[in-house]
């Protein structure tokens, strides 16, 4: 048996009915030239007939009551795993639209997990127009986080549209960086040296550590700081109680075009993805007269991944910003949003890599016993809104011949946060997935398109010798083109 680690195990210990712990991603791809009728069936056919299962795919808790999860989460290898159960092939009425796909990835991520089995699943779907598929694949967060999912989907995928007979996903086994590889033999005087140099680690942090909290709390009495520490975002409608049911929307803008912006305003490409969230936001809510006077503040997943390393677990910090929705114009509002990512980062940088994980549970600790406790949503949020920005794969890629068109994100939400906005970047385009609570976002596809009136809003104030240029997003390479695919949330 394994145990899982700390923060993979905080993933367990919050999971209920209402707040399924799994995070997923929608793949959509073009059928390759000439496929036979049969090209998604005999794929089915043949990813079943695969018994090649590696880790994490493999694992399983080995105690799968919610006392086993809280008090003894260990991980086992099943060696008997159903793929029939985990590899499912679904179909849309034709011609299925952006719509229907959304319908359908709507209902499969709103179903928990099976925890008596290996935590993952995997969704052939086909009769999407245009000669197109989904692939939609869910695990559990415990055993994976952002950015490893998408390094180990990358590993499986192909730059080659010649390449045929490819690895199925739940075969391919993630690859560690040199040092999660050495061949050190565990004696019992190495692992004594190894606790001392963790402790010695400890202790040489512990006043950083110390510091890193002072600070914050110094940023949460003084409201003039631009640091933004957890909890002093005013509640609002996203931060109520969840219900289980999902939906989710999907929207996608040229990489380039939101550079370049960044460039022009002196911002990072982050900045510009929050200004874009935060503007939607601010527009949902003032036309539902519910916008709160004070900035509606982001929790932000940071990666602290070293770059060879390949693994699955949970290796993410986290820093908090402001959205700035408080602010009418859009300036005011992207220069508060630089401001506080300015702050925030510096914040983080200034500890050590030793002492992250540390602080990262010291600092969503009060969050997730408010998950535990049930006050989650009763109280003052740790933050309004989950918001990611997660680097993927720039050259196109393939599967049996079949042309990856886009990738996004399908995440979690939980009682206090009922909107998550994670994006990802694929081959010259950054990928919007927005997830949300069913019950408490009823017109969540708005936030997808009012993304995009405030890109256009944006680049007129920055540049407003263009201002009747109308914003366009980048086109998929398929035979129509899309207006928007937000409408896939209803």
């Amino acid at each position: 048996m394994k145990r899982v680690n700390t923060l993979d195990a905080a993933w367990l210990a919050v999971e209920s009915d209402d707040t399924p712990m799994h995070v997923g991603t929608l793949q959509i791809f073009s059928l390759p030239e000439n496929a036979p009728e049969t090209f998604l069936r005999d794929t089915v056919a043949r990813m079943k007939s695969d018994c090649e299962v590696a880790t994490p795919w493999s694992q399983k808790l080995a105690y799968t009551g919610a006392l086993g999860r809280l008090v003894a989460p260990y991980w086992i290898t099943d060696r008997h795993i159903d793929l029939d159960y985990h590899v499912r092939h679904s179909a849309l009425p034709k011609p299925g639209g952006e719509r229907e796909l959304g319908v359908l990835v709507s209902r499969l991520h709103s179903h928990p997990l099976d925890f008596s089995r290996p935590l993952w699943e995997c969704h052939i779907i086909e009769g999407l127009e245009n000669n197109r598929f989904g692939l939609y694949t869910k695990m559990h967060h415990s055993m994976i986080d952002g950015i490893s999912g998408v390094r180990l989907m990358q590993r499986v995928l192909s730059k080659s549209p010649d390449d045929t007979n490819m690895r199925v996903p739940w075969a391919v086994r993630p690859e560690r960086g040199r040092r999660q590889t050495s061949d050190r033999t565990a004696t019992l005087n190495w692992a004594f040296n190894e606790a001392l140099e963790a402790l010695k680690i400890q202790v040489d942090s512990t006043p950083k550590l110390i510091g890193a909290l002072g600070r914050l709390v110094h940023a949460a009495r003084h409201s003039d700081d631009r640091l933004t520490p957890p909890f002093v975002g005013p509640s609002s409608l996203l931060n109520g109680r969840v219900t289980g049911q999902r939906r989710f929307a999907t929207q996608q803008y040229d990489l380039e075009r939101l550079k370049t912006l960044a460039k022009q305003a002196d911002a990072s490409l982050n900045d510009i993805v929050l200004y874009l969230c935060g503007t939607a936001m601010r527009r949902f809510l003032l036309e539902q007269a519910v916008l709160p006077d004070q900035p509606l503040t982001a929790g932000i997943p940071v990666n602290i991944r070293p770059a060879d390393d390949e693994g699955t677990g949970t290796a993410i910090s986290f820093m908090i910003a402001s959205l700035g929705t408080n602010e009418a114009d859009p300036s005011d509002r992207l220069a508060a949003i630089k401001a506080s990512t300015a702050s925030a980062k510096a914040h983080l940088q200034s500890l050590p890599r030793a002492v992250l994980n540390q602080y990262t549970m010291l600092l969503m600790s009060p969050y997730i016993l408010q998950l535990m406790t049930g006050l989650g949503g009763r109280m003052r949020p740790a933050f309004n809104i989950t918001i990611s920005n997660v680097p993927g794969p720039e050259q196109p890629l393939y599967y049996e011949g079949a042309k990856l068109e886009a990738m996004y994100p399908v995440s979690l939400i939980a009682h206090g946060g009922a909107l998550n906005i994670t994006c990802l970047s694929y081959a010259g385009s950054l990928n919007f997935g927005f997830t949300g609570c069913r019950d408490t976002l009823p017109s969540m596809q708005k936030l997808a398109v009012y993304t995009g009136e405030a890109l256009e809003e944006l680049e007129q104030s920055i540049n407003p010798a263009t201002p009747g240029k109308r914003a366009s997003r980048r086109k998929p390479a398929t035979k129509r083109t899309r207006k928007s695919s937000a409408g896939v949330s209803k």
